[in-house]
């Protein structure tokens, strides 16, 4: 049984949330509810949850602080969130789930799958999480990968390219280093969703701040600092090129 906490200021939206959990996952079992900072604080303490569905923005503080308090994470996290652009990409960065408001029982039976397949994300994954929204006025810059050994965190600069290798991905850094993980190239091509990645063939996905040339040969190929060469599908050569022409 998956013990629950949720926090979130508006009565009614935590009734929903746990109305949807009565219904659709009876393995989670809600034992505490609070309505701010300070009370969230004061259940996590109470309850030792393994789960906290936390809302953002709340009158005593943001659920960014109460993570902030926390000295040492022993649950998982799952954001309730109005659409936020950057919170989403830095909760994608650093593999912290989240749900949309209103909540939609598919995303939140997913969210819940994700919480038990992988663990408690413990301290890392917060701590690269509140590193990027530090910054508001910059592209999250580290991002947490998880491979059967445990957990990675890196600087997106330091991605050359990552590859596709069935359900797994290729990641290949700037020291040289190779990171599988079992994620879709599609999976990541979202997670690093922004201005410095392009998938320019099905089975590519490039920094195109590590690009060293490009030919424009047949359907083109790009070489990779690392002297990696990498195909271009004929349908992605323009979109390569006004890429490149921006940079």
């Amino acid at each position: 049984m998956v013990r629950a906490v949720i926090i979130d200021d508006e009565k009614a939206s935590r009734d929903t949330l746990k109305g949807l959990l009565e219904r659709y996952e009876s393995d989670v079992l809600v034992v505490a509810e609070a309505n701010g900072v300070e009370s969230g604080l004061e259940a996590i303490k109470a309850f030792t949850p393994d789960l906290i569905f936390l809302d953002i923005q709340m009158p005593d503080g943001s659920g960014f602080r109460l993570l902030e308090q926390i000295e040492d994470v022993d649950f998982n996290v799952i954001f309730i969130t109005a659409f936020d652009q950057y919170a989403i990409k830095a909760f994608k960065y650093s593999a912290i789930d989240y749900l949309l408001k209103p909540i939609i029982p598919e995303d939140l039976k997913e969210a819940v799958k994700k919480h038990v397949e992988q663990g408690k994300i413990g301290n890392t994954n917060v701590q690269v999480l509140l590193e990027n929204l530090a910054s508001k006025n910059r592209e999250p810059q580290k991002i947490v990968l998880h491979t059967f050994e445990g957990m990675h965190v890196i600087n997106t600069e330091d991605i050359i390219r990552c590859q596709s290798d069935d359900c797994y991905t290729n990641f290949f850094l700037s020291d040289g280093k190779k990171i599988i993980v079992s994620k879709t190239l599609k999976e990541i091509e979202e997670q690093l969703k922004g201005k410095d990645f392009i998938r320019p063939h099905k089975s590519h996905l490039i920094n195109i701040n590590k690009i060293k040339t490009f030919y424009r040969n047949d359907g083109g190929y790009i070489i990779m600092i690392d002297g990696t060469e990498i195909p271009v599908s004929r349908r992605k050569k323009e979109s390569v090129i006004q890429m490149l022409n921006h940079l």
